[in-house]
């Protein structure tokens, strides 16, 4: 067969383009390959165009808003307190921290924060730290399930159900909650219920040495994660990462700690950091993550104190059920409560949340009324994929999965 070489060409630019169209028949031609929306791996409907120059991606584009549903559109519409189902459809692996969230950004915009009882706001941060040790059992079982560890999974989601059993003995619902109200949650704690409390976590500290064994120095497990999707300090905060995913590269910042709310700033708890950034320190993060939400609910169920859960506003929180039915001014209240919402100041706000997979925050623009005018939720999910495009280009197919698994992102929010 002639080589290039061997064809003698006048001009010396058509002799460099045989050369260079050689080299790409040679090379073969890249692959574009669709991973999704209907993938194991991509724990939703997430869909990522690969560019592939064989087993090496050299271009990733995520594509999203197949599960869009137009929730912020949705909340111009609705009264501040019809929209709180909504939140438990954002991460729904954690709705009653996103109904904590959303009920504390409106009570910013009323300016009646500092007004929760204590025990509301110890029983609110318990909801916080069971939600966040739930999500992160499920991501921590899928992750490893992504990379070929199913036992981990199986483990990890018997703890989760324990804390299903609790949530539902607390708010009547195992997974769509919609426990918080504007002002307070809608009852207290059932009685023996912190009771259960205990006895969960003295059982899912078990649960997390176990799981701890047939991962942190698993071999395979080990080659899967570590120095694999590394996400620098710089790019970390370039691309805005929050939550696991920013303190897996090493930055120690966390909103329960840099912005106190509710009674974090009355708790001793520490904040986890990793050091290279890598799907190793992302998973090493969320496990002591857990730790330290035990840690903090041990303090809560100690320092509980009595008390209502509900500030006695009439006009804000729907006055107790005997009082409507046998005095006129209390009915009024729930009258216009339930057909008109409660009267927010003109005015806005925004407030984030430590949530389990990062800031989740509320800005609320309102020109009065029981509606918002505009609402915008700044999802972490959303936020911490954009990253992707930036993180694959280099990486393996088979580290694709890896990545995606240590991320921990859910489309429910990402799509809102």
């Amino acid at each position: 067969m002639a080589t290039v070489q061997d064809i003698e060409f006048k001009d010396p630019a058509a002799r460099a383009s045989a050369a260079n169209e050689e080299l790409r028949d040679m090379q073969g031609e890249k692959m574009v390959l669709n991973m999704g929306p209907s993938h194991p791996a991509t724990h939703g409907v997430l869909r990522i165009v690969l560019e592939l120059d064989g087993e090496i991606i050299t271009k990733a584009e995520p594509d999203i808003g197949y599960l869009h549903r137009g929730d912020e559109k949705i909340a111009e519409n609705m009264t501040y307190t019809q929209f709180i189902p909504y939140t438990d459809r954002l991460d729904y692996l954690a709705p009653l921290a996103n109904n904590v969230a959303y009920a504390l950004a409106v009570e910013k915009l009323h300016g009646i924060q500092q007004d929760l009882p204590p025990r509301c706001q110890y029983i609110r941060v318990m909801c916080c730290e069971l939600a966040r040790i739930s999500s992160h059992l499920l991501g921590l079982g899928a992750f490893a399930m992504d990379v070929g560890a199913l036992t981990v999974f199986l483990h990890t989601f018997t703890e989760r159900e324990k804390i299903y059993n609790l949530i539902e003995a607390l708010t009547g619902a195992r997974f769509t909650t919609t426990y918080t109200r504007i002002g307070g949650v809608s009852r207290d704690l059932p009685p023996g219920w912190t009771d259960q409390c205990r006895k969960f976590l003295h059982e899912v500290v078990v649960n997390f040495d176990e799981s701890e064994k047939l991962l942190t120095r698993n071999r395979i497990f080990v080659d899967r994660t570590r120095d694999i999707g590394v996400i620098s300090k710089a790019d970390a905060i370039d691309y805005g990462l929050s939550g696991p995913n920013l303190r897996g590269s090493g930055i120690d910042y966390d909103l329960r700690k840099a912005h106190p709310y509710l009674v974090y700033d009355q708790l001793k708890f520490d904040i986890p950091t990793g050091s290279v950034g890598d799907c190793y320190d992302r998973y090493l993060v969320r496990m002591e993550e857990m730790r330290q939400s035990v840690r903090i609910l041990h303090q809560c169920l100690d320092q509980l104190p009595d008390g209502p859960v509900s500030i006695s506003n009439g006009k804000t929180v729907l006055p107790p059920k005997e009082k409507v039915l046998t005095k006129m001014e209390e009915l009024i209240h729930q009258f216009i409560l339930v057909t008109q919402g409660e009267n927010a100041p003109p005015g806005e706000i925004y407030f984030g949340a430590e949530n389990p997979k990062g800031e989740l925050g509320f800005y609320i623009n309102s020109r009065g009324g029981g509606t918002p005018h505009r609402l915008k939720i700044r999802a972490p999910s959303f936020v911490n994929l954009g990253i992707l495009s930036h993180m694959l280009p280099g990486c393996m197919m088979s580290d694709t999965v890896s990545i995606l698994g240590s991320l921990d992102f859910v489309m429910g929010e990402c799509d809102r």
